[in-house]
């Protein structure tokens, strides 16, 4: 089981670099399910290597000038407020148990999931639909309440459950400013290792870490994403979006089916 696990690694930086986000959606189960961590200390493992994977990603990007800068600060500033408020405000005073009563017990472990699972099945559907055209606007001319708003939004959950955001970034990229898909991937990744590392930081002395561990897992997922940029040289990530979109879906069945359902047995 713990070669599926880092072999996941591999697969997580491949799928960051191809279509600019996706790592944590794999990342989370993996810690949580094959190595055993809980959720909380899972969100923390994924927005170290989701962010530092990202971060590297981001270098190549930036030497090819494909990160739209200006875009990326107007976007991630209020993305890192979001992160900041989930990690020191929100995080930390969830109770032990969310709901116990009338027979229904909600941990925070399993809110925290099944939160993460939900989440899963939106981003599977942007994925797996087809996408739609870009509206054709300029920076100038954008609607800056929308872009702050969901920057604010990504950043919130990226700090509560340890998701970059990349699947909410690349399509407000894409249909709220026009930009060009691979620069939407370049430049949501510069936001995501904005977030991820930020969140990660913020938060690192509430859980134990296993540095050899992390390390080794997160050069994995670096391996993959280089990998993962050469590949998107010569295939549109879009082609593969539904393919991962479908992996997603179910990844998020089962997680609401293994929290609500199997764990009833135990």
């Amino acid at each position: 089981m713990e070669f599926l696990g880092y072999f996941s690694a591999l697969i997580i930086g491949l799928v960051m670099g191809l279509i600019g986000g996706g790592g944590s959606i794999l990342s989370v189960p993996i810690f949580v399910y094959v190595f055993g961590f809980d959720a909380v200390t899972a969100t923390a493992l994924s927005l170290f290597v989701v962010g530092i994977t990202s971060l590297v990603g981001s270098v190549g990007f930036i030497r090819q000038k494909q990160i739209d800068f200006k875009t990326a600060f107007t976007f991630g500033i209020p993305s890192i407020l979001g992160v900041l408020f989930s990690r020191r405000l929100i995080l930390p005073h969830l109770p032990h148990y969310i709901i116990n009563r009338w027979g229904i017990t909600l941990t925070k472990d399993m809110f925290l999931l099944l939160l993460f699972a939900i989440l899963m099945l939106i981003a599977s559907y942007k994925m797996i639909r087809k996408n739609e055209r870009p509206r054709l606007q300029t920076f100038e001319d954008t609607n800056y309440t929308i872009l702050i708003s969901q920057g604010l939004l990504v950043g919130i959950i990226t700090g509560l459950i340890g998701a970059g955001g990349g699947f909410l970034i690349v399509p407000a990229l894409v249909m709220l400013l026009g930009v060009h898909m691979k620069k939407a991937v370049a430049t949501s990744l510069f936001i995501i290792s904005m977030n991820s590392i930020l969140g990660f930081i913020s938060t690192m002395e509430m859980v134990s870490h296993d540095w050899g561990f992390l390390l080794g897992f997160t050069g994995l997922s670096v391996l993959g994403i280089f990998a993962g940029i050469a590949v998107s040289k010569k295939m549109d990530g879009r082609k593969l979006k539904p393919l991962f979109g479908w992996i997603v879906l179910g990844m998020g069945l089962f997680i609401i089916i293994k929290e609500i359902f199997l764990k009833q047995q135990f």
